[in-house]
């Protein structure tokens, strides 16, 4: 596959973790992919550079639905659709599910706010299925519909803005396999992908287990669940007493984060290797440590900007990309330094925003 490093190349310390206000105006333009024909990851890709609209014509009523709020990740997105919706002079709302059990309550908050006026919706879904009906009723109205993040598949949705989750677990089992190449010597992986179901997680379980093939990874354990911290620690915890031999911790950015302080407690440090799929702060803090080894970023806050542009170019009747997303690279210790947080992480400090007037 091929990878193109963003660019905004920015030298400052991950400590920072992001960028300054005064980018809010000048993110653009990024270099991203566009998938022709939409809406099929496996189409053809073309490079080409974004710049979204200047300013909305009016100030346009726009719903985004999350399926929780309790990681950097989906802070990350938020930062970037509240800041964007800022940037045109539109309004927004922001709701949260509370997790990705939460089906039934994240198309009651979709329902809820068409039903209070929203003009165009963002969905980051729970589930690349559950909202099809929904998504079919809303787009009945002749409401645009984003698909950012995570995938749904109805065929009705306006626009997607989102990478390859599949691409996304394929760079870190690329990673680990030319670590660990046939004949090396067998080293012993769990693999932690996400929640079942969630249609994020069964790309990136594909795609990791499709790219650590021939290599000499043996993977011992796929075990699904929640991404909060506490199911992500339990889990590690379970795994970590059934395999003493284990020699990488691989899954969401959750899961790393919280294999951190495990390992160390038991000893481990030295046997245990952590890597993560997607990014957040806390795996650019592990990175920096020494105690994360890589992770591909998907520029989260890019993804997030570029959905609020696309939704109200669909609704001012202009021209949008249908199928598109930021290049994936990986980060690891070798390229730390040179990585531009400004596109995937929230600024130091910033605290979840649900409404923009």
């Amino acid at each position: 596959m091929k990878t193109l490093v963003l660019g905004l190349m920015a030298s400052a310390a991950l400590s920072a973790a992001a960028t300054t206000t005064a980018l809010a105006d000048d993110w653009y333009p990024v270099p991203v992919q566009v998938w022709e024909p939409a809406f099929d990851m496996n189409s053809p890709r073309k490079d080409i550079d974004y710049t979204p609209m200047e300013k909305a014509s009016q100030p346009w009523e726009i719903c985004v639905s999350f399926p929780h709020m309790k990681d950097a990740y989906w802070l990350g997105v938020n930062y970037g659709v509240t800041e964007e919706a800022k940037r045109l002079g539109v309004k927004m709302q922001v709701v949260e599910a509370g997790g990705y059990t939460e089906l039934n309550t994240q198309i009651s908050q979709i329902e809820d706010c068409v039903a209070a006026g929203a003009q165009a919706v963002v969905i980051g879904a729970i589930s690349a299925d559950g909202l099809n009906n929904v998504i079919k009723e809303i787009r009945a109205k002749d409401i645009p519909v984003i698909d950012v993040i995570n995938g749904i598949s109805s065929p009705e949705i306006t626009a997607k803005s989102l990478v390859s989750f599949g691409e996304m677990g394929a760079k870190t089992g690329e990673y680990l396999a030319k670590l660990h190449p046939a004949g090396s010597g067998k080293v012993k992986i769990a693999w932690f992908p996400g929640p079942s179901g969630a249609g994020w997680v069964e790309a990136g379980n594909a795609g990791f287990a499709g790219a650590i093939e021939g290599s000499d990874i043996e993977l011992v354990e796929t075990k699904f669940g929640d991404t909060g911290k506490e199911v992500q620690s339990k889990l590690v915890e379970d795994t970590l007493e059934a395999h003493p031999d284990l020699a990488y911790v691989v899954g969401t950015a959750v899961t790393a984060e919280a294999a951190v302080p495990i390992i160390r407690s038991r000893g481990l440090t030295d046997q245990v290797k952590i890597a993560s799929y997607y990014f957040t702060p806390g795996v650019a803090q592990g990175l920096k440590r020494g105690q994360i080894v890589a992770a591909p970023t998907d520029s989260t806050v890019l993804q997030g900007r570029i959905a609020v542009d696309i939704a109200v170019r669909a609704l001012e009747g202009e021209s949008f990309e249908k199928h598109v997303g930021p290049a994936l690279y990986v980060v690891n210790t070798d390229n730390l330094a040179d990585f531009d947080a400004s596109s995937t992480l929230a600024p130091d400090g910033f605290k979840p925003v649900f409404r923009v007037d």
